[in-house]
């Protein structure tokens, strides 16, 4: 009889494989023979332990020699192990005879589900000790294959096809599918870690859009990423910058157009109660700012989505949030300018904030004029919502100077064309007044509040504005995603209006506000999709 072992880390599926195995017509099961040893030895505790204890053999050396490698009627017996319970003291037999390989999946989506029955911990999830069972096998000589749970989801035929041409045993079809219910083969601790395995009649394809990440597991999640990763990686198929990874492993390499030039476009997206407000024409002018900059293999609208959607739910971020979408024209086979050197696609970056609007809306914020000028179309046009932000930079650096929240940009006649992070526009004697979008970038929130201008039967006025009629304006606010409509009360040391937010302002935040309310893409919407 050939023994077959299966190493994982609980919730990785593991029993969802077992039955899997169970369905073969040459095979006999073990489910975990080797957990009354480890509840023995160690002190841990389980609700069923002392049940355990008394029905099932705890001497691990009697476990491996009487009962793992019996003799039986079967050609192959199959054991499930979880790593945690290959302890010291054990025979070498365990890991030296039979086959064996790995099952691996993401603690992002183990973590979530983990502490139904046993507080989550570094020591219970067992990726560490799984790593040094592979690497012990591949130290004498027989590197294990190497199965994702994702992959199984994904395409279970082709995975376990795949996994049994290294195991070098032929598939059965009936692998695929089985009945729903507890099994004779299952271990007594079944009514407390299987209740949705039973539900299950195959391998069940995980939801595109999972449940959102509990952050107080944060960091047993950045300590065993690493490990899973580590894994991962002897794999064959990899997607690199297409992944959820932990904030600070949030990197992009240093051959990346962004680094190597500022290469890059990006959108400011906010979430207002489970709906992104405006998307569709923030995806509208992100893709229009990568065909201007000539950007080859960009991601689809629906994968930009996609990762958006993602990376929203994983945070657990479905209100008072915001994003910051950029997209590079990707890595550089070296380092250079030139973008014949990308041949790699794009990189597309989702990073996700609790973030509330960053001015002061309620009271005003305080403005001066740097002499930094904004760019002209002759030279960088701003309709390109690149990510080469150092003109703005340098107008902020003059703002901050100043003890100011922003600073006032002219464009190179003297005209006012917007602020260093913003649109702006100006009340003179009831009418409403905003810049032409010559040497600005046309905002989407700019658009926006032009409309509102509108449907509030304000007149309305695009034109040129010198900074005199910004320095005697009646009221003043500037609009951008990160803000919403924010009033400003003083500008280069004079007082706007009365110094307090002004009415037109007051009734134009109410219509943006209620127009968030009513407006957006609900991301529950993609998940019943």
């Amino acid at each position: 009889m050939e023994v077959i072992h299966l190493w994982s880390a609980p919730r990785s599926l593991s029993t969802t494989v077992m039955y899997s195995f169970a369905q073969r017509d040459d095979i006999e099961v073990l489910d975990e023979p080797l957990y009354a040893n480890f509840l023995r030895v160690t002190a841990v505790h389980r609700p069923y332990k002392e049940e355990l204890l008394s029905k099932m053999e705890s001497d691990g050396n009697k476990v491996v020699k009487d009962i793992i490698y019996r003799p039986g009627n079967s050609k192959y017996r199959f054991c499930k192990h979880m790593s945690k319970q290959r302890i010291l003291g054990l025979p070498e037999d365990l890991m030296k005879k039979g086959k064996r390989f790995i099952l691996i999946r993401n603690p992002l989506d183990i973590l979530p589900s983990f502490d139904e029955v046993v507080p989550p911990s570094f020591f219970e999830l067992g990726l560490a000790e799984l790593v040094c069972i592979y690497n012990e096998l591949c130290e004498i000589g027989k590197p294990p294959p190497v199965v994702d749970a994702a992959e199984l989801q994904q395409d279970p035929e082709a995975t376990l096809r795949a996994l049994f041409n290294d195991l070098e045993i032929p598939f059965q079809p009936a692998m695929l599918n089985w009945e729903a219910g507890p099994k004779p083969i299952d271990g007594l601790w079944a009514p407390w870690w299987y209740k949705t395995v039973h539900k299950s009649t195959g391998f069940k394809e995980e939801n595109k859009y999972p449940q959102p990440f509990p952050f107080s597991l944060y960091n047993l999640l950045e300590q065993s990423l690493p490990l899973y990763n580590m894994l991962r990686r002897h794999k064959l198929l990899a997607w690199v910058g297409n992944e959820i990874v932990p904030r600070e492993s949030a990197k992009v390499s240093v051959f990346d157009s962004v680094v190597q030039g500022g290469d890059s476009v990006w959108e400011g997206l906010r979430v207002y109660n489970g709906k992104i407000f405006k998307l569709e024409e923030h995806l509208d002018r992100m893709f229009d700012s990568a065909k201007a900059l000539a950007f080859e293999n960009v991601p689809t609208r629906d994968k930009i989505k996609e990762a958006i959607f993602k990376t929203l739910i994983r945070n657990g971020m479905f209100d008072n949030s915001h994003i910051r979408l950029s997209l590079t024209r990707g890595k550089k086979v070296t380092s250079g300018m030139s973008p014949a050197l990308n041949l790699y696609g794009c990189t597309l970056i989702v990073l996700a904030e609790w973030k509330p609007p960053v001015y002061d809306n309620e009271h005003g914020i305080v403005l001066v004029t740097a002499t930094t000028r904004r760019n002209s179309p002759n030279n960088l046009d701003s309709k390109i919502h690149h990510n080469n932000l150092l003109n703005n930079i340098l107008a902020k650096i003059e703002g901050n100077n100043a003890k100011a929240d922003d600073a006032i940009m002219l464009d190179k006649d003297g005209y006012v064309s917007e602020t260093n992070a913003t649109n702006m526009f100006i009340v003179k004697r009831g009418r409403v007044l905003t810049p032409h979008a010559d040497y600005c970038l046309p905002g989407i929130t700019r658009a926006t509040v032009m409309d509102l201008v509108v449907k509030e039967q304000f007149i309305l006025e695009e034109r040129r504005i010198s900074l005199s009629e910004v320095h005697t304006a009646d009221e003043i606010w500037t609009t951008g995603t990160m803000g919403e409509l924010s009033p400003v009360v003083k500008v280069d040391g004079r007082i706007i209006g009365n110094g307090k937010v002004g009415p037109v302002t007051r009734q134009l935040q109410a219509a943006y506000r209620k127009l968030t309310e009513q407006l957006g893409v609900p991301i529950s919407n993609y998940l019943e999709a």
